[in-house]
Order: C-alpha cells, then sequence, then structure tokens
C-alpha cells in the first residue's frame, strides 16, 4: 500500500511522479531540485545556495509526510560537478548535525534544468 504526498511547500513535480510517497513507516522523497516553491524559478547557479533551497524542499516534503530532517535515514545526492562537493558538504552538515543520514554523492553528467545538484531521501514517518 503506498499514500501520496504533496504539499504547496515544495515545488510541484515537473513530471508524472510525486513528491513523495510513504510505505509502511518509510517516506520516499522524489529527487528534488533548487526550485522555489511559490513561483517555480530556479535559484541563482551558485552550488551553496542550491544546496540549501534543495534541502527546505525536501523539509517541506517530509513535513507534509508526517517526518522530518531528524529522521531522515538515507540521502542520495547528484551533483553536476564533484568539485562542487566540499561546498555542498559544508551546507548539507548544517541541516543534518546530530547522527546524520547514509549518503552517496554521484557526479552526474546532467540534470534536470541544468541544476548544479538534485538530492533524494528515505526517512522514516513519525
Amino acid at each position: 500500500m503506498k499514500k501520496v504526498v504533496r504539499t504547496k511547500n515544495a515545488p510541484n513535480p515537473v513530471g508524472p511522479y510525486n513528491q513523495a510517497i510513504i510505505s509502511g513507516n518509510f517516506v520516499f522523497t522524489a529527487g528534488q531540485i533548487a526550485l522555489l516553491p511559490e513561483s517555480g524559478q530556479l535559484v541563482e547557479n551558485d552550488i551553496r545556495k542550491q544546496t540549501e533551497r534543495v534541502i527546505k524542499n525536501i523539509e517541506a516534503v517530509l513535513v507534509a509526510a508526517g517526518s522530518d530532517l531528524t529522521r531522515v535515514i538515507k540521502t542520495t545526492v547528484f551533483l553536476k560537478n564533484m568539485n562542487d562537493f566540499n561546498s555542498m558538504n559544508e551546507v548539507y552538515g548544517k541541516f543534518f548535525t546530530t547522527d546524520p543520514p547514509a549518503r552517496s554523492a554521484v557526479e552526474v553528467c546532467r540534470l534536470p534544468k541544468d541544476v548544479l545538484i538534485e538530492i533524494e531521501c528515505v526517512a522514516v514517518v513519525k
């Protein structure tokens, strides 16, 4: 069984997918990119600003699902350029300060809307 998660506090999906799905005690988010929820506009082309926006979007989806960032157990980070890893990691670390989740980070050749970063996660629902 699955339950669809949707919130206006995160960007609308740009294709045939949902912001997240709850199955059992877990929420699986779609990959989030650095779009502003209110306008759908992309934040500026800066890895730190895009990372912050992406995590705020993830947080909004998790809250709508009955979870939060402290309950994230796994993230996958997709970077356009692995040279941005340290800058991304600095911002990421400000959101996951205690018992951070397991994480994978990979460089990819291209992301939707040519963003610098996309992150997806799995979290436990309260």
